[in-house]
């Protein structure tokens, strides 16, 4: 049987030790399905909003309200349908909360009860997560490229830089594993420096280094150093991935560097960043701009956008609607879907056909306040969506994802990994495939 017979919220506690929301969902012959909420520390202003109790209790983060609506609003509408129906479960739920933020139940509530319903409807059919997906979507599956911080920033790291992830990408491995062995060399090989410069810190959120740096480009020259330590030529295997995360210390095109104690404008910024693609092997660039300056993201569009990734986050919150406006002005060429944004797992496909459709790329990420769940895993493998982004290569809830993907590939195997394609249209892909225009 594939009806729902219950669903139970309980209290349990993400990877920055705050209370978040795991909902089972449970079958009339006994299958279970699981699911745990992720939160972010930078938010976009027009995403899903986790329900948190406020008050002196565990700082105002408990959820005890979100495990309300869990309880008793969510499930009685669940109970009795077909977990097989994972659009109709979803629907439902966004009945009983139409709002753009789900600010009503909570998006913490949503997002895991709809990601416990995937999971639930996977057991029932006796197949991998990533290979119901793929069944459902009409998706042919594939192992992603990783995108792996290495210096954390920003809302992860006290703001002691600006920028908030510097990170790798191998988009010339040859298979998930060998990602995993030329990242480890190149993260020790960060750790080695900043050891001898007398700067090694302990990380940070994401599990990536402190980065106690004078400036952010300096996070940048370090990086560089790490690769080359590593045995790597930079821009060859290995590139560099950058999330400005701008909205974080921008407002109205405006902008301020903290450690720099720099003000700019929107154009000046532009021009900063444009300088670093220009002096370091960056191939992709998350958020450069504000959230609210889209002239400024049309414009790095418009200068970049045939050199580099440009991935829309806080700019795009994984909403088909903003997607679909940010393909038709030209800003962004690629999307970062994460499923807490929008609240629920079909809400997340919808966005991540439409930059389908549109001609972006797209990234399945993880959140800065994470747990052992390894949905994403599963939904960048079994969408086929080409890139996931994790975090660092520390820290058990970050490597859980990691060792997903690996079991994975023993099933798929080694030539499901995408490699370099998912940056084909990037100066490295064309350096590497040739131009194909």
């Amino acid at each position: 049987m594939t009806i729902i017979k219950s669903v139970y919220g309980r209290r349990v506690w993400d990877s920055r030790g705050n209370p978040t929301v795991e909902v089972d969902v449970i079958l009339e012959d006994g299958t279970l399905g699981r699911a745990i909420a992720p939160a972010g520390a930078s938010r976009g202003a027009r995403e899903a909003m986790d329900l948190r109790d406020g008050g002196s209790k565990l700082r105002g983060m408990d959820v005890q309200q979100a495990l309300r609506s869990v309880n008793e609003i969510i499930a009685p509408a669940l109970v009795g349908r077909d977990v097989l129906d994972q659009t109709g479960a979803d629907a439902a739920i966004i009945a009983l909360d139409p709002s753009a933020l789900k600010d009503q139940l909570g998006g913490n509530a949503t997002v895991a009860t709809s990601l416990a319903v995937l999971h639930a409807a996977s057991a029932a059919v006796k197949k991998p997560l990533w290979q119901h997906i793929a069944e459902i979507y009409g998706r042919m599956p594939s192992i992603p490229l990783p995108e792996i911080q290495i210096f954390g920033g920003g809302a992860h790291a006290g703001r002691r830089v600006d920028i908030q992830d510097f990170m790798i990408m191998v988009p010339g491995a040859n298979s998930f594993d060998e990602v995993m062995e030329i990242t480890n060399e190149v993260y020790f090989a960060a750790g080695d420096i900043m050891a001898q410069k007398g700067r090694l810190a302990g990380v940070a959120d994401e599990g990536g280094w402190w980065p106690i740096f004078d400036s952010n480009e300096e996070a940048l020259e370090t990086l560089v150093a790490a690769i080359e330590k590593a045995g790597e030529k930079p821009g060859e295997r290995v590139v560099i991935s950058l999330d400005i995360a701008a909205s974080e210390f921008g407002k109205n095109g405006n902008y301020r560097l903290a450690l720099e104690d720099r003000n700019m404008d929107s154009g000046a910024l532009i021009d900063m960043l444009g300088g670093w693609l220009d002096a370091y092997p960056i191939a992709s660039i998350e958020d450069p701009v504000g959230e609210d300056d889209p002239a400024g993201m049309i414009e790095f569009t418009r200068r970049f956008g045939k050199r580099v990734q440009i991935i829309g986050d806080d700019y795009l919150v994984t909403n088909k609607t903003l997607v679909e406006n940010a393909a038709q002005e030209g800003a962004c060429n690629a999307v970062l879907i994460k499923v807490n944004q929008v609240g629920t797992i079909s809400e997340s496909i919808d966005a991540f056909l439409a930059a389908e459709k549109a001609g972006f790329g797209s990234v399945v990420s993880a959140r800065s306040g994470e747990t052992e769940d390894v949905t994403i895993s599963h939904l960048a493998t079994g969408l086929g969506g080409g890139q996931l982004k994790v975090g660092s290569f520390t820290r058990s809830e970050r490597m859980a994802k990691w060792n997903e993907c690996l079991r994975i590939q023993d099933v798929l195997g080694k030539s499901a990994f995408v490699g370099g394609a998912p940056l084909a249209n990037t100066w490295w892909g064309r350096k590497t495939y040739g131009d194909k225009k």
